[in-house]
């Protein structure tokens, strides 16, 4: 086995046993009685948002497909819509199996069905990649700017010396300094480690979207990403009667939490359901019943709209692209 496979796969078992760890960590420091609660909880999970809720899933992948496809452009790839969305859930459904694969996997599934150089698209990934860390970045900023006076308070609670919003702003604003200056740091003092060429990466890719010559469809499909992100949150609150009156805002803090949780562990098991229950508890919501049976139902609903399209989408694949070789030919035969 290669080097790069062997630490590809210990890897994964590293991140899967930690997300099993948590998942075990989480179930010991429960009651026989917070089980019980928490299970009637999902229960009470009103099972029609989930028509919504699927089709918000779907509507927040057809728009990753058609930025990715817009990404493509200036290197003359015009592949269709429909190969572009199969070949986004083929790589959304390779990570759950192995972290990072999807974005070659993607790659080169458009590839083999629209017969151009895999190569060349693998710079549009680290590229939407970069940006969704800075739209990420962006979000958690807003998100802490709106709940500056709840997330202040429980980090005043936790550590004292908070005055309020106005001190819990500047101490953000000043985080956000630091983090910038020490990102500028790295990158000229570790300029040509893997620790530079990563930051880098980042800001080439960044720089590169923004000579996009359609910047304003761009900026539109990432609003709408981002936007179904969020508004799936929103359903999930609606679905269940303990956070069915948390506000847009809580969503968002919960959407941020949870992208960090799907980081941490493959797919967030185990990340995803502890951190948006430990996020709940701020706004009164009872970590150890209601937040993880939300947590569970939110992370369980969008990893199987991920499966049913990413499986649909690998069956789908060749059926509709042979029909459309089926349909060239007949054209050129006549």
């Amino acid at each position: 086995m290669k080097k790069k496979t062997l630490l590809t796969v210990l890897q994964y078992v590293v991140f899967l046993g930690l997300g099993i760890g948590i998942i075990y960590w989480m179930f010991s420091k429960m009651t026989a009685e917070q089980i019980d609660i928490m299970l009637g909880s999902i229960k009470q999970t009103r099972a029609w948002y989930l028509v919504p809720i699927f089709i918000v899933g779907f509507l927040s992948h057809y728009f990753r497909a058609l930025r990715w496809k817009l990404m493509l452009e200036p290197m003359d790839i015009r592949p269709t819509t429909t190969n572009t969305f199969f070949a986004v859930m083929v790589g959304y459904i390779t990570n759950l199996v192995l972290p990072r694969a999807g974005e070659v996997a993607k790659c080169t599934v458009l590839a083999r069905y629209e017969k151009v150089p895999a190569d060349k698209m693998i710079g549009t990934i680290v590229a939407e990649r970069a940006f969704d860390v800075v739209c990420l970045g962006l979000l958690t900023f807003l998100a802490f700017v709106l709940e500056a006076d709840v997330i202040g308070k429980m980090l005043s609670d936790t550590f004292g010396g908070f005055a309020g919003k106005t001190s819990f702003m500047l101490i953000l604003l000043g985080i956000a300094a630091i983090g910038i200056i020490t990102l500028v740091f790295l990158y000229r003092r570790f300029k040509d480690t893997k620790i530079g060429q990563f930051i880098g990466g980042l800001m080439q890719g960044v720089m590169s979207i923004l000579q996009l010559k359609k910047r304003g469809m761009f900026l539109l499909y990432t609003a709408l990403i981002w936007g179904s992100y969020w508004f799936l949150v929103v359903l999930g609150f609606w679905s269940m009667p303990p956070t069915e009156n948390l506000s847009l805002a809580t969503a968002l803090v919960v959407l941020i939490v949870g992208s960090v949780g799907i980081i941490a562990t493959p797919g967030g098991i185990g990340a995803y359901p502890a951190l948006v229950a430990s996020a709940l508890s701020v706004y009164g919501v009872d970590a150890k019943t209601h937040g993880q049976a939300f947590g569970w139902v939110s992370w369980s609903v969008q990893m199987g709209i991920v499966v049913i399209l990413g499986v649909l989408s690998i069956i789908l694949l060749p059926i509709v692209n042979n029909k459309q070789k089926d349909a060239e030919a007949s054209v050129d035969t006549k």
